[in-house]
């Protein structure tokens, strides 16, 4: 290695990281104005040790992730690929849903966001709906949802007819309620969560709920709206490890605010089930994932937590730093359950609402339900 390139590489990958533009004719010198003084301030915070050899002996950096960078080399790891449905009884029932699907007028979040799970969840009877529309008034740095500053009102009539429609779904047994951030609404859109939860638990009162929810911009009064509807499972993704919140959602949301809601919902309403996600692969290191779950377990007595890989949906967003192996997913949902939580879903396909009518979330649900 010629030490001078080196150092560029270096200071080009971390004002990539920041949004600048980095210039380096020959390899190695800086010639757009003032860009050499951030390099060599960026250079200095990777802490990136170099021998007398000129080789690069050591680097500490932490890792950013950032949109247009690299993709890991090499093809996708073959533990992405997902089986069909194998059996006849498999593929009758996730035809029969996704007819029931179509016949209802339902939007779910599992076909529109080609989830790979589908079918392991729609066999399972699970299925997850979008509430308040599909546009969001955030704009993180991992999601391909549409954005804008003051989306169409929601559906005043949406709550009844979803819950209509869920109560007509006849093999469906457990339903995820999601939305995109709706800070354009006084609530959040909590309010409207509510009565979507209290019609559907009036109709299908045997039916579970799972509300997957923002923040509500850290409103409280909203927060208790949710957590008093009836709603099973209280949920809210913490999306990643405290140094990248910056990075990879958008400004109004933030590690702590998205802690405090999940305390706040679970001091509320003590009987509730509090479950949260973090995505891996996106330069997090292994204290602070372990920094995370001990803030989720000790501060926000949260129930459940799921750990997926982390999928660039477009160019335009932030690259995947890393595959993570199944192996250390394996890894990460044993040092959960040591923790005490007391579900945990991991692996590269999980995502926030996979298969989370599973037997084991079932039956602690129901069994919580029964009079003591």
């Amino acid at each position: 290695w010629d030490w001078r390139k080196a150092l560029a590489l270096v200071r080009s990958a971390v004002m990539s990281a920041r949004g600048v533009t980095f210039a380096a004719p020959g390899g190695c010198s800086a010639a757009a104005a003032g860009v050499g003084a951030r390099a060599r301030k960026a250079a200095r915070r990777t802490r990136c040790v170099m021998s007398a050899r000129g080789s690069t002996e050591e680097a500490e950096a932490d890792v950013v992730p950032a949109v247009g960078l690299p993709m890991p080399p090499g093809r996708r790891p073959d533990w992405f690929r997902v089986p069909a449905p194998d059996s006849a009884a498999e593929r009758s029932t996730f035809n029969g849903l996704k007819e029931q699907v179509r016949g209802l007028n339902l939007h779910t979040v599992c076909e529109e966001a080609q989830c790979p799970n589908i079918g392991e969840c729609w066999n399972g009877g699970t299925a997850t709906l979008m509430l308040l529309g599909d546009t969001c008034t955030r704009g993180c740095r991992f999601c391909a949802i549409n954005t804008a500053a003051k989306p169409p009102p929601p559906d005043q009539a949406e709550p009844f007819n979803t819950a209509v429609a869920v109560s007509a779904w006849e093999d469906l047994t457990y339903v995820v309620l999601t939305s995109v951030d709706r800070d354009d609404l006084e609530d959040g859109g909590a309010s409207h969560f509510a009565l979507t939860v209290k019609l559907i638990k009036e109709m299908r009162p045997e039916m579970l709920v799972e509300c997957l929810v923002s923040d509500f911009a850290g409103n409280s009064s909203a927060v208790h709206a949710l957590a008093d509807s009836g709603l099973d499972v209280y949920a809210h993704n913490l999306e990643t490890v405290k140094r990248l919140q910056p990075y990879v959602r958008d400004r109004r949301a933030g590690y702590q605010q998205s802690l405090d809601v999940l305390r706040e919902a679970k001091r509320h309403n003590p009987r509730l089930v509090t479950k949260t996600s973090l995505m891996l692969g996106l330069g997090e290191r292994d204290d602070e994932i372990r920094e995370a779950l001990h803030d989720l377990r000790d501060y926000a007595d949260v129930d459940v937590v799921t750990f997926g890989q982390y999928m660039r949906p477009t160019e335009h967003h932030l690259s995947v730093v890393e595959y993570v192996t199944p192996a250390r997913f394996d890894r990460w949902r044993d040092e959960a359950l040591e923790l005490g939580f007391k579900y945990v879903a991991s692996g590269p396909l999980v995502r926030s609402s996979y298969k989370a009518g599973e037997y084991f979330m079932e039956g602690m649900l129901r069994s919580r339900s029964k009079p003591s």
